[in-house]
């Protein structure tokens, strides 16, 4: 069963306060886009992130996003950007209501998704997942094949707009720092303007180091509850 979200006025008081972290850091509030992370919680996280000026949700897992589509009726109030690790069996579903794919990493899930362009005749818009942190648990391309499979998914007609990456599992500041200064030298090599960077604990540094989207979830709707 989803989780309901927080008051709406809690949701826009964080959000408040997430914009005035990015004007403090960047000069101007709207610099970077806010992705309220809506997993687990009800369909009515969707409509108080949209409150709230948030620029997107973002989804995790597949059946979820579809389950909230249907109670929601097809209104969804913002658009919905896949976070979760994509799988590409599921992007024939996903296609219709997915705006941007942030976790693009690997030659099935391109096809998959220059498949569903055909089949709409609109490009995706994607950005490719970077493991930066090098660990074995992470997905993502490693930040000495980015050219590569760069290459492969635009010589499948998509489009790549930038780069997403997470920070280390340690938390550690500086090892996050390096992280994602090295995902926006990356992303500057290859002439790409996008960087999906920052969740809650350390979206400061992202802000700092460029990021241009960042992934918000237990900073806007609090602590999701552990299942059992």
């Amino acid at each position: 069963m989803a989780t309901q979200p927080p008051a709406a006025d809690l949701v826009a008081r964080r959000v408040g306060d997430l914009r005035r972290l990015i004007g403090e850091v960047r000069g101007d509030s709207r610099a970077v886009r806010i992705v309220a992370v809506t997993k687990t919680f009800d369909v009515a996280a969707w409509v108080s992130a949209c409150e709230a000026g948030c620029d997107a949700v973002g989804e995790n897992y597949a059946q979820e996003l579809l389950d909230k589509v249907d109670r929601a009726g097809g209104a969804v109030p913002l658009p919905v950007h896949f976070i979760g690790h994509l799988q590409s069996n599921k992007v024939k579903a996903l296609a219709p209501h997915v705006a941007v794919w942030h976790t693009v990493d690997r030659s099935s899930v391109v096809a998959a998704l220059a498949k569903q362009a055909d089949r709409f005749g609109v490009a995706p818009r994607v950005l490719l997942q970077v493991n930066s942190t090098g660990e074995g648990q992470k997905s993502g391309c490693l930040p000495q094949d980015v050219g590569q499979v760069l290459a492969a998914v635009r010589g499948a007609g998509i489009v790549v707009e930038g780069l997403m990456t997470m920070g280390p599992s340690d938390a550690d500041p500086a090892a996050t720092r390096a992280a994602f200064a090295l995902t926006a030298r990356i992303a500057a090599d290859n002439g790409l303007n996008e960087l999906s960077m920052g969740m809650t604990h350390d979206v400061r540094i992202a802000i700092e180091e460029g990021s241009t989207i960042v992934r918000v979830g237990t900073g806007i709707f609090g602590e999701r509850p552990r299942s059992d």
